[in-house]
């Protein structure tokens, strides 16, 4: 499994990637507002986000018709060679994937929620797709279980024909709240994760291996002063 970290705070970035296992950023309007982003910059953020990360970065059009998200899109795709436009799930949203997929522009197709709609998006040319589990479990229904419906149905096709460079699509477990989402997405065959910062610290931890470095460090001691 791959991680994505989902966030636009810069320095979030540069500390995960200093970990070495960070693949790529996934970002969206919600969390540029976040850390006070202002419009007339959003470009130029979004380029010093591709400069600190060596992989795709998911950058959202924020139109909703399929012209303005094509003329959106290539404008983002624009701005370094690793931007992955991120697209809603909606019928425009599809027109605009062919569109630029034809193009050789890898789409993010994003809010997917069921198998149906997981489908057209790989259909449509989608590069990655974003089946939402958190969203799921905010009005109790299960968001891993869709997760798993939708890597199980893409993978029965193979759909490498339709997207850029003939890649195979490759599934997001998007909306990541726990290392415990990542553990199921990861179990279920889920390509990637896209997780916020703070979820990606706590799957670092553990209190046996806290204890068990406490144990070493305090048994380490003992042997320097002995």
């Amino acid at each position: 499994m791959k991680f994505f970290l989902d966030t636009a705070d810069l320095a979030e970035i540069e500390e995960a990637a200093s970990w070495g296992a960070l693949a790529g950023v996934t970002t969206n309007p919600s969390l540029y507002a976040k850390i006070g982003g202002k419009l007339d910059d959003f470009h130029a953020h979004i380029k010093r986000i591709c400069d600190l990360v060596d992989g795709p970065v998911s950058a959202e059009a924020v139109s909703t018709t399929r012209d303005q998200i094509v003329r959106e899109g290539r404008e983002l795709a624009a701005l370094a060679p690793n931007v992955v436009v991120k697209i809603p799930t909606m019928v425009e949203g599809l027109a605009a994937t062919r569109t630029l997929a034809d193009e050789g522009i890898p789409v993010n197709m994003t809010l997917c929620f069921s198998v149906p709609q997981a489908l057209l998006a790989a259909r449509a040319g989608a590069r990655y797709i974003s089946p939402f589990i958190g969203r799921f479990d905010d009005i109790a229904d299960d968001g891993l279980g869709q997760l798993a419906n939708v890597v199980a149905a893409l993978g029965n096709y193979d759909f490498s024909q339709s997207t850029v460079g003939g890649q195979q699509v490759e599934v997001i477990a998007a909306s990541v709240r726990s290392a415990h989402h990542v553990t199921q997405s990861a179990l279920m065959g889920a390509d990637i994760a896209t997780v916020p910062f703070g979820v990606l610290k706590k799957m670092v931890q553990h209190p046996l291996t806290d204890r068990g470095l406490e144990s070493f460090m305090s048994d380490w001691e003992k042997v320097k002063n002995a």
